[in-house]
């Protein structure tokens, strides 16, 4: 069985339509795939209709959260969409990307960038409105020749677009997802610049919180990287999850199903008791 656990459609930040990444998923051999979009759930349904016939979805979600100054995100597999409290939680959420959006716009154009906003607003073809729709409308207008240049130049720490995030605390995030009757995942850890040793403070945290694993294998994850993630997800007692993180093909780089091999050793989600009771109880 071919596992994509992690991927993005136009309810958030990725270029396919929900229908567009199922077809484009089961072209590429998976034959189960989460959709975890940014903060909402609103893809799902679609998705869903979809994959009929063609591959097993999983409800999925990408929250963003805040540890110790550091944005982390944890993907949540298997949830119940419907739950009250998540839908609270994306929610408020959603409330604060509404702000950040025009408060980024505010800001670019006292760097005498017009029309940012509406320029975003046009990249997203759902509610929620990311910093990467700032990008591509940059890119566009030539201020910069790729999306990795704009959040460079204008969109990190001490650039003029940067607005600092207000996400749920870690165990916020987790809890909407197992409340859910989802299993928490820290999406792609190697991503994050911290040192092994907070990198270990932060999988403990995690765990305590009630998260149960952690991507070994990610898009952005190197065949280091993977080895070094399979031994903290052992140290820690972690379930090893994997996902390619696909936002569309723009990303040549990044494509469904293409995964490095799982490292040896681990216990992959899909081989958990969880997987196996939870997630089946839940009808995915």
């Amino acid at each position: 069985m071919l596992f994509d656990l992690h991927s993005h459609s136009t309810a958030s930040d990725g270029t396919l339509t929900p229908t567009e990444l199922v077809t484009r998923a089961h072209e590429q051999g998976v034959q189960v795939l989460a959709l975890t979009d940014h903060d909402t759930t609103a893809g799902l349904a679609e998705a869903r209709q979809a994959a009929a016939g063609k591959l097993e979805l999983i409800n999925g979600i990408e929250v963003s959260a805040s540890w110790n100054g550091q944005t982390i995100h944890i993907v949540g597999l298997g949830l119940d969409p419907a739950n009250a409290d998540l839908q609270a939680g994306l929610a408020r959420l959603c409330e604060f990307r509404e702000w950040r959006a025009e408060e980024i716009a505010h800001r670019l154009e006292k760097k005498r960038i017009p029309g940012a906003l509406e320029g975003a607003r046009a990249y997203a073809k759902g509610q929620l409105v990311s910093r990467t729709h700032f990008a591509r409308f940059l890119v566009e207008k030539g201020y910069a020749e790729s999306i990795r240049a704009v959040f460079k130049h204008y969109l990190v720490r001490g650039k003029p677009g940067y607005v600092p995030g207000k996400w749920a605390e870690l165990e916020e995030a987790v809890r909407w997802i197992t409340v859910a009757g989802g299993l928490a995942v820290v999406a792609h850890p190697a991503r994050y610049r911290i040192t092994a040793t907070r990198l270990r403070v932060l999988l403990g945290e995690f765990r305590e919180c009630g998260g149960m694993a952690m991507e070994v294998v990610s898009g952005s994850h190197s065949k280091d990287d993977c080895q070094s993630m399979a031994a903290h997800a052992r140290r820690q007692g972690l379930l090893a999850s994997q996902g390619s993180d696909y936002h569309g093909p723009e990303n040549p780089w990044i494509e469904l199903g293409r995964l490095r091999e799982m490292p040896a050793g681990c216990l992959p989600v899909w081989e958990s008791e969880y997987w196996q009771t939870g997630m089946r109880s839940l009808g995915k």
